[in-house]
């Protein structure tokens, strides 16, 4: 980097990059106080992706975040410093500015389990929290939804409200007190977060206590009352979040922003759906979402001044429109935008240089099934789990119920029907299934209703292992193509597909359509001629004589594949007519001769969009969506419902324990209705239940681990097990004598509303020395909570677990252990470096081995 402009090295090893701005420079926060921010200062964020697959697919992001209480001076150089830094690194880079309490998706998906606002500045009241140091006393306001962020607030009861969490920091003792109207998952979050600074600032050794408001006093309530005093009237309500919903974020509209003499002229282009050739090279354009965000994007050709003054044109045209100060701006690049920007145009095509893999032209004659399931990312792409050998079955919907369709007619569907077509297959040992709900265009709203209520009945018949896709007639995904061997046929109306043998009352057209049995598809279509193209393949079917009709454009495949299909059809006499030899009766058939295409078909270019991860919730009756970005497979939570789109499908997800799981397919239809990019509404929708995932949906994901969930506690289980149990009567008045002692010497003359002034940092330096918060990057230690340290019966105030020497703990009969140390965790009260010696494993690591695996390493090494 250019020391010259200040500017800091940078590990390419790292992700993850974090600066806090102090005497106007640039000072490096450690990986350990990552997601801590002090409300004084400005930070700046660097984001480099590290693997191979992110560093093709993605560009560096890069943030300046404005604290609510930082200086002008200090934003004015944050914003300098990020200009040098985007001129150092590159048009490779996307740029944001954040302010406190508003920050972006993709900032908080950099920070698991969440983000901490602290009070004050380096320089100024601040309280300086070390590991293992416990004479804390803080009170922080969690807001646990899908991204969860905590502040420290007045240590009072003034500042509770009965719909969100608090944490009551003690040190030695964390209290989190959950509101009546929190939701389980919340709760779950907020205990996620609160073991991690227990396990990042404590060391591990402080205890939880948990409090349900509204629910039984119990111990940790004493101790709550000990600090905070009994409390004295009701508490007020959390105030509403302010979610966008969907509707609003479709509201896009592109602006022109170019000078003209010494005016900066904005001009309005256009509104929703936008296109990408609206964007020149050689200008500079707003993007405005609905004043929910703004987006700058800069052509490659764009002038270097102009560059420079995009934060600040962009802030600008926040002020003109009136929108709050905080609304959040990306600066994008050309050919380096973010897939947030690309997905509010219609079609993104542009690939500079990266070849993609196309799934029509990447299917072979015959699939490697073996690859398909060792290679989760190659069957997501293709959209295949399968060459589609499995069992098929398949039912019409008919007077609300469903017939069984003989399988001589499978793949014999009618415009005006809906149908159901479970496939059974096997992946590694272990049988799937994937229910298809097709529906025909002229199908009515009544059987429609049908459809979805008979899925529902079979799916419970197979105790909720099915994965369900809804699929629209002339949308079907190659592996329900695949899955009939190219002998789906859709017929126009309900009645007569199954005749083959009887003779047609009216000529009917059919457009063969495919190369091979994994793409075909055939469409009956009016008979006129103007359905005719040249490049395709066509059956007409009349009264004695069926015509198989080559278009001069048409390939040898389409040929061979159309000739398999004829028999399905018509079995009729056969007589193949080529383009421009059709006999007299051809055209009397279609009603005379007429004009039709005769240009190739040009084939659509791939879109260049990447899947996008989305928590799916609803406020006031309309969908409100949470991105996470850089998604992982811990991001799914069993209380969640998350949307997965990766522009030719949508998955919506469901957590074991998700509540409105039947407004499931409701939100993807919507999410395909408001979407900016006017998305075609028969995009294929697909319902995926945890644990039962297929690999074109785990392939999205660069790593699976079917056993994730199969160990994790839930948060009732974790509770249920201990985890608010802080000792015996006499524990808990030691652990109130202690608050005492600690009210009274360090807050002389003072009340308990609050805490005192505390000492200053001294120098910049000290922060090294912060373990603060949660890890970062994507890499963080798994949300499954441990309540290992927490459920022991014995108080805080008698063992400083860490400090007691193997002798003492090892091989000793339970009269023989040190007061306060529980006998069944022995092993917990070794320090980190002992532990380490002895199991040749972290307490981490150990902890999260199975329980019975625990106890045979502890009866080997002498702690049982």
């Amino acid at each position: 980097m250019n020391n010259n402009k200040g500017l800091p090295a940078i590990d390419s090893h790292r992700d993850l990059h974090i600066w806090i701005i102090e005497n106007l420079k640039m000072v490096p926060v450690p990986e350990k106080a990552y997601g801590n921010f002090f409300e004084k200062h400005c930070y700046i964020i660097l984001h480099v992706p590290q693997s191979k697959k992110a560093t093709q697919e993605a560009s560096s992001d890069l943030h300046y975040w404005i604290g609510k209480e930082a200086s002008t001076e200090a934003q004015g150089a944050a914003s300098t410093f990020v200009q040098h830094l985007q001129e150092e690194l590159g048009d490779r880079t996307v740029q944001h500015r954040e302010v406190q309490g508003h920050e972006s998706e993709c900032f908080h998906s950099y920070f698991h389990p969440g983000v901490i606002y602290r009070k004050g500045g380096l320089a100024s009241d601040v309280k300086h929290v070390e590991t293992n140091m416990y004479n804390i006393q803080r009170l922080l306001h969690i807001k646990a939804r899908k991204h969860v962020s905590a502040t420290e607030v007045e240590l009072s009861w003034n500042s509770f409200n009965k719909g969100d969490i608090f944490l009551l920091d003690l040190g030695m003792v964390m209290i989190q007190w959950n509101g009546s109207k929190t939701s389980i998952s919340e709760k779950s979050r907020g205990l996620v977060l609160t073991c991690s600074i227990r396990d990042r600032e404590r060391g591990g050794r402080a205890q939880i206590g948990i409090v349900d408001d509204g629910v039984e006093v119990t111990d940790p309530t004493h101790i709550m009352e000990a600090v905070l005093g009994c409390r004295v009237g009701n508490l007020h309500a959390a105030m509403p979040t302010k979610s966008i919903n969907q509707l609003q974020k479709a509201n896009v509209r592109l602006y022109h922003v170019y000078e003209k003499g010494k005016d900066l002229v904005i001009q309005e282009l256009a509104t929703r759906p936008l296109t990408q050739d609206l964007l020149q090279e050689e200008d500079c354009y707003i993007l405005d979402q609905g004043g929910f965000k703004i987006y700058l994007w800069q052509g490659r050709m764009s002038n270097v001044e102009e560059k420079k003054a995009a934060f600040s044109r962009a802030v600008g045209f926040i002020q003109a429109k009136g929108y709050p100060t905080y609304t959040n701006v990306e600066v994008v690049n050309d050919g380096a935008e973010s897939a947030a920007f690309k997905q509010l145009f219609r079609t993104w095509t542009r690939e500079l240089g990266r070849k993609k893999l196309d799934p029509q032209r990447s299917i072979q004659v015959k699939l490697d099934v073996g690859k398909l399931h060792s290679q989760p990312e190659l069957a997501a792409q293709l959209r295949m789990v399968d060459d589609g050998s499995g069992k098929v079955e398949m039912w019409c919907i008919q007077d609300s119920g469903r017939q069984p369709v003989d399988s001589k007619h499978h793949g014999q569907l009618c415009s005006s029907n809906c149908y159901l077509i479970l496939y059974t297959y096997q992946k590694l040992g272990c049988i799937q299934y994937i229910l298809y709900l097709w529906q025909g265009h002229q199908a009515t709203a009544e059987e429609t209703k049908a459809l979805h209520s008979n899925a529902e009945e079979l799916d419970h018949l197979y105790q909720g292992a099915l994965v369900q896709e809804h699929v629209t007639m002339g949308s079907e995904p190659p592996h329900f193509l695949a899955i009939f061997q190219g002998q789906l046929v859709i017929f126009q109306g309900s009645t007569g597909h199954y005749g083959k043998g009887q003779p047609a009352s009216v000529p009917r057209l059919f457009h063969v359509q495919g190369t091979d049995g994994y793409d075909t598809r055939t469409m009956e279509v009016p008979a006129r001629a103007s359905s005719l193209n040249s490049s395709e393949v066509f059956l007409l079917v009349t009264a004695g004589v069926c015509y198989l009709w080559f278009g001069k454009g048409c390939n040898g495949d389409q040929r061979e594949t159309a000739r398999t299909v004829v028999t399905v059809i018509s079995g009729n006499d056969k007589e193949t007519v080529l383009e421009g030899q059709e006999p007299p009766h051809f055209w009397e058939a279609l009603g005379g001769r007429a004009p039709y295409p005769s240009t190739k078909r040009l084939q659509e270019e791939a879109a260049s969009f990447q899947p996008r991860l989305f928590e799916c919730s609803s406020q006031k009756g309309c969908l409100v969506l949470s991105e996470v970005v850089f998604f992982r497979q811990g991001d799914l939570d069993k209380y969640d419902i998350m949307l997965l789109d990766t522009w030719q499908e949508i998955f919506l997800w469901l957590g074991a324990a998700a509540s409105e799981r039947k407004d499931a397919v409701a939100w993807g239809q919507e999410y395909l209705r408001t979407h900016p990019a006017g998305r075609s509404l028969a995009t294929p929708i697909v319902l995926v239940k945890q644990g039962h995932e297929p690999p074109t949906f785990t392939g999205w994901f660069s790593t699976w681990d079917p056993y994730m969930w199969s160990n994790n506690q839930s948060y009732e289980e974790v509770v249920k097990s201990g985890v608010s149990h802080l000792g015996t009567e006499s524990a808990i008045s030691g652990i109130t004598a202690e608050i005492n002692n600690f009210q009274l010497s360090q807050w002389p003359g003072e009340s308990r509303a609050g805490p005192p002034d505390l000492p200053a940092v001294k120098d910049t330096q000290d922060i090294s020395e912060m373990e603060l918060g949660p890890r970062v990057g994507g890499r963080s230690a798994s949300t499954s909570i441990s309540t290992s340290n927490s459920s022991s019966s014995s108080s805080v105030s008698l063992v400083d677990s860490g400090s007691l020497p193997p002798e003492r703990l090892r091989y000793q009969a339970v009269e023989d252990l040190p007061q306060g140390v529980d006998p069944t965790r022995k092993e917990f009260y070794l320090s980190d470096a002992d532990f380490q010696d002895i199991f040749g494993k972290s307490k981490k690591e150990f902890y999260g081995m199975a329980k019975w695996k625990q106890q045979q390493e502890k009866k080997k090494l002498g702690f049982f």
